[in-house]
């Protein structure tokens, strides 16, 4: 089984800050092969969820952008590819931000400018100034379309997938018995200077923080599968530590913008089930 997956795989098409790459590929043993019913409130990149690769999901994110990407690889792979391959061909300083001030009204033009601008500007940064506009600069790399990308595996992978604009809260309400929840939330604490409260303060709140938690342990009391990942930070800690298993994860931190301020740091790793930690080093 194992075998067939690996044959299968699917690699996560978006770079996304705060992403779970790293993650997936450093302690696969944390996830099961096996679930009832998938959900992931903070889609982001979906590093978790292609790894996985469930029969049943739910996808969310509160980002309507970000959710109709994923519906048009769903939905219309070969168009989007076909825009993309666009781009790649016009692609310069001063073609990127065109792009970047242009309003499209297609939703098939809107997801390939999303994943344009994602490729192309810095560090994959998802940023939006006060009026709601796409505002990070232009980044080193120049590929669009990459030769090893199979959208329409992509599209595959999310055939039974449903895709949606939804707060978390929802989205983890809905877990039951056997079901998985892989909650990724923005950081909105300062931990290990990783920079995350730069941006995302105004995006979670604490009260976002504290409504996560309570929806993680009323979804573990049905029976729920919980993991879940934030910061490594005493107030964050003190939100889960009496319910459920906190380990901390070394990580390399990808985010700032000289490689001289790039260095480890730690999150915390957050689940309700002892049998996930099989050859997990507790730090």
């Amino acid at each position: 089984m194992k075998a067939e997956q690996q044959i299968d795989k699917v690699d996560p098409f978006l770079k996304w800050a705060g992403g779970k790459r790293w993650l997936v590929k450093a302690r696969p043993d944390i996830f099961p092969c096996v679930v009832n019913n998938y959900y992931e409130p903070f889609l982001g990149g979906g590093a978790v969820f292609f790894h996985i690769a469930p029969k049943n999901s739910t996808l969310s994110d509160k980002n309507p952008a970000l959710i109709n990407l994923y519906l048009q690889i769903k939905e219309d792979w070969k168009t989007l590819k076909n825009e993309l391959t666009k781009h790649q061909l016009l692609h310069s300083k001063e073609y990127y931000y065109k792009i970047r001030s242009t309003t499209y009204q297609s939703n098939e033009e809107q997801a390939a400018q999303f994943l344009y601008l994602n490729r192309t500007c810095f560090n994959g940064l998802f940023r939006v100034n006060l009026k709601g506009e796409f505002n990070v600069p232009i980044g080193t790399k120049s590929s669009v379309i990459f030769p090893e990308e199979d959208f329409e595996k992509i599209a595959q992978k999310l055939k039974n997938s449903k895709i949606i604009t939804s707060d978390f809260e929802e989205v983890i309400d809905k877990a039951m018995l056997n079901d998985l929840v892989f909650a990724d939330p923005p950081y909105t604490v300062k931990h290990n200077n990783n920079g995350f409260v730069k941006y995302n303060e105004s995006i979670f709140s604490w009260e976002d923080q504290e409504r996560l938690a309570r929806a993680l342990l009323r979804a573990a009391k049905r029976g729920a599968h919980i993991i879940s990942t934030n910061a490594n930070h005493p107030s964050v800690k003190a939100l889960y530590e009496k319910n459920f298993t906190i380990t901390i994860l070394d990580r390399s931190s990808v985010l700032a913008g000289k490689k001289s301020a790039r260095g480890g740091t730690t999150e915390i790793l957050i689940m309700n089930r002892d049998k996930f930690l099989t050859d997990f080093e507790t730090h």
